[in-house]
């Protein structure tokens, strides 16, 4: 039976990179599921690639179908962005593993959804002065950098990743990622025990 695989850490751990070549890597042809949002699409991103990029009206019409696994929705300086997991056919557990990037949050709605049979999560940790510049670097490359939700996103993982909360999800492997080719050995080492 397939697994997906929830990666997860606070902004600027290094998620978008480690996803990137965790998908490339040849000996697990891992397939990804895209999740969806109504926040605008930044600039080196693409439809159905980094995200599915919807409106509040076809959030909705999901919803209505009952499709939406787990919705997240961030108040940001911008206004109201929504990320969410959909059933959309993409998880097919005969086919394969699946790879994904998350929240403790979204984390804990797929468990409930699949079943902890099926999902496992990868936990990324970073210092919080590396993930600041990290994240400040990034912002720079934007078209429009947007500073005030840089800043909103660093403060709002203090208590979206409590301790608290992952203990509470019993996660107790985590990958520190000093090294990203180091952290990705690593963390290629852990699914291949759990397959």
């Amino acid at each position: 039976m397939g697994k997906i695989f929830c990666l997860m850490g606070k902004s600027s751990s290094g998620k978008d990179t480690i996803y990137k070549m965790l998908l490339e890597n040849r000996d697990f042809l891992l397939q990804k599921i895209v999740l969806y949002t109504t926040r605008p699409i930044r600039t080196g991103e693409e439809e159905g690639i980094t995200y599915h990029f919807t409106d509040e009206e076809g959030l909705k019409n999901l919803e209505s179908q009952g499709r939406v696994i787990e919705l997240r929705i961030y108040h940001t300086v911008h206004g109201v962005w929504k990320y969410f997991t959909v059933d959309d056919g993409q998880v097919d557990f005969q086919s394969g593993n699946y790879l994904v990037i998350g929240t403790l949050q979204s984390y804990e709605k797929l468990l409930e959804y699949y079943g902890r049979e099926h999902v496992l999560p990868i936990y990324i940790q970073v210092d919080d002065g590396a993930r600041l510049q990290r994240a400040l670097d990034r912002e720079r490359m934007q078209d429009i950098p947007k500073y005030a939700e840089m800043c909103r996103r660093f403060l709002a993982d203090e208590n979206d990743f409590s301790e608290e909360n992952i203990m509470r999800l019993g996660i107790e492997k985590r990958f520190e990622n000093q090294d990203l080719r180091e952290t990705v050995d690593h963390i290629l080492q852990y699914m291949k025990a759990q397959i």
